[in-house]
């Protein structure tokens, strides 16, 4: 057994705790992440949407606030990293698949006009103007400017470039210190657990109410070329799907949503069901190639509001991200730093 030491061991390797470690490490904190496979997990399988007009649910005015502050600090926080992640910003384009999808996008509108946010009613017309390759007889839509998208994957590598990785599993958490599966034991003033959906699960850790996986699959297909030039999202006799490109022709299809523990096995109805979704509202997806089936577990909280909080003396804690992992990537890195570093929570998050 060896002792190593570090100003911060953040426990979880993922898009959320690759993005703490990078903006502790910004302010000069000596950091260490521990993750047996950093980045394979819901990161790995997530298509890096940044939605918060989209995904907005009824009932969740909190968490559009949280995502709003985050997205706001997009630009920034990509234009830091100095790296190609992949962000674009060109909006997203919501399909109704028929006339009763088309008054859901109407009432949907109406509650973005009455929280001031900005999207607009496509008609057919407009929609094929926009998207030229989406299925005929599509009745309309609606565009929302200011979603966009990222590539998580370069961009959790461009927040782990150059950073103290430990590639070991986490036996238990102590006050001041965290042991590895192997024995060794790295001393930290601070223990940032985030470790999404196995946040709650290691030992001596945060207990951390009603947190639970919700497993997630995605698809990526591959063309020559581009075929949309947005974020292309519908939903398909009651069936949500959305298609996220990316600039070398590559399209990810998602997102299956299973309450199946933590088994993250893929399911080969949740593949069918998604081609058959996706091909419905873009068919060039039939002659793409299947490039690869990810799967991940998302940590959901009961409100879906993630948990980032001081959790006893030297232990912090973030996790319960959801849908929204990817987009509050840099908001919860700032309060997780905010924290640490000052004692004292964003007034973002806590309010």
């Amino acid at each position: 057994m060896r002792t190593t030491s570090a100003d911060v061991v953040v426990v979880g390797g993922g898009i959320i705790g690759a993005a703490i470690a990078w903006r502790l490490a910004t302010h000069g904190a000596a950091v260490t992440v521990v993750d047996p496979a950093p980045g394979l997990g819901a990161t790995h399988a997530a298509a890096g949407m940044l939605a918060p007009v989209t995904e907005l649910h009824y009932g969740e005015e909190r968490l559009l606030r949280l995502n709003l502050a985050s997205a706001r600090r997009y630009p920034d926080f990509v234009a830091e990293l100095g790296a190609d992640v992949g962000y674009r910003q060109t909006g997203t384009v919501v399909a109704a698949w028929d006339a009763a999808d088309l008054a859901a996008l109407r009432d949907l509108a109406q509650l973005h006009k009455s929280l001031g946010l900005t999207s607009e009613l496509l008609t057919a017309r407009e929609l094929r103007a926009l998207e030229p390759a989406v299925a005929p007889g599509l009745s309309g839509g609606l565009f929302a400017a200011d979603d966009h998208s990222v590539d998580p994957r370069r961009l959790h590598d461009a927040l782990l470039d150059g950073a103290q990785v430990v590639r070991q599993p986490v036996a238990s958490i102590a006050t001041g210190a965290v042991t590895l599966a192997d024995g060794d034991v790295i001393a930290a003033g601070t223990v940032v657990v985030a470790a999404g959906a196995r946040s709650g699960q290691i030992s001596g850790g945060p207990a951390i109410a009603g947190l639970r996986p919700v497993k997630g699959q995605t698809l990526r297909l591959r063309s020559r070329k581009p075929v949309i030039d947005h974020v292309l999202r519908g939903s398909v006799r009651g069936n949500p799907v959305y298609l996220v490109p990316r600039e070398d022709g590559e399209i990810v299809v998602g997102a299956s949503s299973e309450e199946a523990g933590y088994d993250e096995s893929p399911r080969a109805g949740a593949v069918y069901e998604l081609l058959r979704d996706a091909q419905l509202l873009l068919p060039a997806t039939l002659e793409m190639e299947l490039v690869e089936v990810s799967t991940g577990l998302r940590p959901a909280t009961p409100d879906n509001t993630p948990v980032i909080e001081a959790a006893g003396p030297g232990l912090v804690v973030a996790t319960g991200h959801y849908r929204n992992g990817v987009l509050l990537a840099p908001i919860t890195a700032d309060a997780v730093a905010e924290l640490v570093l000052h004692g004292r929570m964003l007034a973002e998050v806590s309010a």
